[in-house]
């Protein structure tokens, strides 16, 4: 059985989540592979689970998310 990119993200931040720096390096990291479906899923995840603890990085994190626009090939 295979998993989804989302949800080994979620793994690797649970796993992480002992140590603030290296929970922002890899929530910003994460945030460069999904699409914009699945980082709205993520940040709800990620303030349920880590919003008391992570508050501000969560903050900072998803505010600068930048989504790269898709170029259409011209026929």
């Amino acid at each position: 059985m295979s998993i989804t990119v989302l949800e080994y993200i979620k793994i690797i931040l649970q796993k992480v989540s002992f140590d603030a720096k290296l929970f922002e390096k890899e929530l910003r990291k994460a945030l460069r592979q999904l699409i914009p479906a699945q980082v709205k899923e993520l940040k709800q995840w990620c303030y349920s689970l880590f919003g008391k603890i992570y508050y501000r990085i969560l903050r900072r994190c998803f505010a600068t998310v930048r989504f790269r626009r898709l170029r259409l090939a011209q026929e």
